[in-house]
């Protein structure tokens, strides 16, 4: 995706109308390859589809894939790691903003390993609403299977150790770019 560690980016999620959904205003970029761009959200504004405005209030790790109808934001919360993984297009970077296409269904692990998914109905809504091909949910369906079956096995990045080891990564980066 040509990000560089240390670049500040903007995050921005659409819908499939091309609706803007919610945008992410700073995330630090801490790798970027051709399998994925991981990057770090802390206490930024996110504003929502409708103007709402809030600020995160503990730093995520979140993970972006080129290739993958998914992302995954873990969270690092005192009581855990806690994953809110988003069913998405692949993600891409066109040099305003890494953006993707959310396709509503979500699943949330908490630190023990139990998930939970989340949003079925505004899936099946927008589904009808937006006209989600035959062919898309299909794609969505399969890779919500993919995706649990990577949680389950305790894949990257369902790894506690991975997650520590980025957060080190971003202290390190924030170190520097304050130098």
């Amino acid at each position: 995706m040509n990000l560089k560690q240390g670049q500040m980016i903007k995050i921005q999620s659409y819908k499939h109308n091309g609706s803007l959904h919610r945008t992410w205003l700073r995330g630090l970029v801490l790798e970027s390859t051709d399998e994925r761009t991981v990057v770090v959200t802390n206490k930024t504004w996110v504003i929502e589809a409708d103007g709402r405005r809030w600020f995160t209030r503990e730093p995520a790790i979140c993970f972006f894939y080129p290739e993958k109808w998914f992302n995954i934001i873990a969270m690092l919360r005192k009581s855990g790691i806690y994953y809110y993984c988003n069913l998405a297009s692949p993600s891409l970077y066109d040099g305003e903003a890494l953006k993707n296409i959310d396709y509503d269904l979500d699943v949330k692990v908490y630190p023990d390993g139990a998930t939970n998914i989340l949003d079925e109905d505004e899936y099946a809504l927008h589904g009808d609403l937006m006209r989600y091909s035959d062919d898309l949910k299909i794609i969505v369906e399969r890779t919500l299977q993919e995706l649990l079956g990577i949680i389950q096995a305790k894949q990257s990045p369902f790894i506690r150790d991975e997650i520590e080891d980025y957060f080190d990564v971003y202290l390190k980066v924030q170190h520097k770019s304050q130098e």
